[in-house]
């Protein structure tokens, strides 16, 4: 495994107005695993979230990918770089298909006109790829769709563009036991096949079924970094509640002891 994450932010700060929303904040995202972003809500994760995705411009910190500093000033260039989010809406249009919906505003072109061949197969072995059962055709409407094949069309999407970091926000909100364990075999193999994968959820049981690290935000600051095998269920929730679990999470509400691992 390497040591350098895909992934990592140091001293990042960010304020709207005079309200600070997040203070140093430390955050990494490694190959091959899924890293679990933990938080109450207003901790701050949508906030981190779109700063990694440009969506938000950093106020102050370090932003480097494969090691190397960058500059992320807008979706476009975390999209360069091989960032992809998939947000808790999935951003999918209902009176399109499935090939349409993952190559909206991407589409290819052969001469003047679309590549729907090329499209179409490209869809398919992305979903194969990710061993994706539950689609019938890649021409199916979106509208047709269960919710967890949705989020499965929304995850192929992402990774479809040779995506280093895949970002997922709830991706198991409002699914049924069935879809859910589906989605999250999805991103256990999205993990296997060498990306980096942000889990964002409030299901810790999902949490611990899936991360090998687990991230916990908690009033803007980073309360720990952990390998999962190494915490509990009620350390997580300590540090989720109040930014601290025995000897690990936030010292007097500034800086961290012994949060990395």
């Amino acid at each position: 495994m390497p040591a350098t994450p895909v992934l990592e932010l140091r001293n990042l700060n960010k304020s709207f107005g005079p309200v600070q929303v997040l203070y140093d904040v430390f955050f990494s995202a490694h190959a091959g695993e899924v890293t679990a972003l933990v938080g109450d809500n207003g901790a701050g994760k949508s906030t981190l979230v779109k700063c990694i995705g440009g969506i938000h411009p950093i106020d102050s910190g370090d932003y480097f990918f494969d090691g190397k500093p960058v500059h992320v000033s807008s979706p476009r260039d975390a999209a360069a770089l091989g960032v992809e989010i998939v947000y808790q809406d999935l951003a999918l249009a209902d009176n399109l298909d499935i090939v349409q919906n993952m190559f909206l505003g991407r589409e290819r072109k052969r001469g003047l006109v679309l590549d729907e061949a090329t499209m179409e197969e490209m869809a398919a072995t992305t979903l194969t790829g990710l061993s994706v059962r539950t689609v019938h055709s890649v021409r199916q409407q979106v509208s047709s769709l269960s919710g967890g094949q949705r989020q499965t069309v929304a995850i192929a999407k992402a990774v479809l563009w040779n995506s280093k970091v895949v970002v997922l926000d709830e991706p198991t909100a409002a699914l049924g036991v069935a879809q859910t364990q589906q989605v999250l075999e999805l991103v256990r193999r999205l993990a296997d096949k060498g990306l980096a994968v942000v889990l964002i959820s409030h299901n810790l049981n999902d949490v611990f079924a899936v991360s090998d690290r687990i991230s916990a935000l908690y009033l803007g600051r980073m309360a720990a970094e952990v390998r999962t095998s190494d915490v509990t269920h009620a350390q997580v929730v300590e540090l989720i509640t109040a930014g601290r679990s025995g000897e690990l999470g936030l010292v007097n509400g500034d800086g961290v002891n012994g949060a990395k691992a």
